[in-house]
């Protein structure tokens, strides 16, 4: 049983010594948002190749770690045409390039509305985003990987069930973070809550993060390291390994001080759920 780290969460710096350091760590997977985590090479829109994707990639290969997704995190619903298309074509350049880098997941999470009263908008354009990209990544087999979060358009099981079932493309999956499911008007239901997310779309999950919540005096909720908190991971556990068992799971939320003991919480809760089964 492993357990991997969003790669950025151990400082930016050079890819080579960020491939070094994962390793000294014990990470064997990372998901590696390129502009968030490496400092010397510019992987801007235009900048990407076959032969850049395959000097990263091969130097964390050399170390024995696997990037397992690539995070491109840009909103797919911008209704500012010039950064709405920069995001597109961008996150095209990631599934053009990804099996270069040796990953088969390119991930986001869809973008933040900032006006309400324009939801319908916001939800055509990601619509459009995804005809776009679905298209693109089945040209190259390439999973993408939506994610939800809380003040994105994709916020919850329910309207991630609903985009999956208007794209129900073998190549769009779900990178399942149970912390972004929860706020503070469902956090007392949280079993409610993931059992929902595996009941509609368990199936296509591609990828997982794991933090933790902490339900604050003031009623707020505040991001921890897993086993830091209160989420219930022995279900998210047994959930999890029934429905794809052995898949990627990274840390999210962690400071280095804490990536030890978060990795032997992860691997010992994934490990109980196999045997418990």
């Amino acid at each position: 049983m492993s357990v991997g780290i969003l790669a950025h969460l151990l400082g930016k710096q050079p890819y080579k010594e960020l491939a070094r350091k994962v390793a000294e760590y014990g990470f064997p997977y990372v998901q590696l948002a390129l502009s968030k985590a490496i400092t010397d090479v510019d992987c801007s829109l235009g900048k990407l190749s076959p032969g850049l994707a395959s000097e990263i990639g091969g130097a964390f290969a050399e170390h024995q770690v696997r990037i397992a997704v690539l995070g491109c995190y840009a909103s797919l619903v911008d209704l500012d045409d010039d950064v709405y298309r920069h995001n597109i074509d961008r996150f095209k350049e990631h599934l053009r390039c990804a099996r270069h880098f040796g990953v088969p997941i390119v991930a986001t999470e869809v973008g933040k509305p900032e006006d309400s009263a324009r939801l319908p908008q916001y939800w055509e354009r990601l619509h459009h985003a995804l005809e776009e990209l679905v298209e693109e990544a089945e040209r190259w087999g390439v999973t993408i990987g939506l994610e939800a979060a809380q003040g994105h358009l994709i916020d919850s099981p329910d309207t991630m069930a609903a985009t999956l079932e208007r794209f129900p493309s073998s190549c769009v999956g779900v990178v399942i973070d149970p912390c972004n499911l929860l706020n503070a008007s469902n956090y007392e239901r949280q079993d409610e809550v993931i059992q929902s997310a595996f009941k509609q779309f368990g199936s296509r999950i591609v990828s997982a993060h794991a933090k933790d919540l902490i339900l604050r005096s003031d009623g707020e909720l505040k991001e921890t390291a897993a086993g830091l908190g209160e989420l219930h991971y022995p279900l998210f556990w047994e959930l999890l390994e029934q429905h794809k068992p052995h898949g990627f799971v990274t840390l999210e939320g962690v400071r280095e001080e804490q990536c030890a003991a978060a990795a032997q919480f992860v691997i010992e809760g994934r490990t109980a759920a196999i045997s418990s089964r």
